[in-house]
């Protein structure tokens, strides 16, 4: 069960967490825990099995009804377990988005891939890194 720690975005526990969905770059995750706390849109929901911090998604619903995920990380000792996969269906369950939207680089991006996003290649940034935008349609139930 995912559990709202937007409010805890500065606790060691937590902006760990945060910093493994960061690019390595230095400064990322204060401007990354500014933002969370900056936009009242953005969610911070993390996921705790037997005390321990597994993984985290933050995310915005826009105006669109679609599910713009910001960061998404899984600590590395549970990384391909199904935690990731269980967060966002979780995510997808509780918001009953219309899309669900992710931007990434090339090492998740398999991940997205294999759990049903569409993938498509925004290019390379001029660092040399390749970002991917990831679309996941959400098939709505027939009544």
């Amino acid at each position: 069960m995912l559990v709202n720690v937007k409010d805890q975005v500065t606790a060691p526990e937590i902006s760990r967490m945060l910093e493994y969905a960061l690019f390595s770059d230095e400064e990322a995750l204060p401007k990354a825990i500014q933002h969370i706390q900056a936009d009242a849109e953005i969610k911070l929901s993390a996921l705790k099995h037997e005390g321990e911090w597994i993984g985290l998604i933050g995310y915005k619903k826009d105006e669109l009804n679609a599910l713009n995920i910001t960061h998404l990380a899984i600590s590395p000792e549970h990384r391909n377990q199904g935690y990731g996969r269980a967060i966002v269906l979780e995510v997808l369950y509780e918001e009953k988005p219309e899309r669900i939207i992710a931007e990434t680089d090339e090492d998740a991006v398999d991940f997205y891939r294999n759990i049903g996003f569409i993938v498509i290649s925004l290019g390379r940034l001029p660092n040399g890194i390749e970002r991917f935008r990831c679309v996941y349609e959400v098939e709505m139930p027939q009544e």
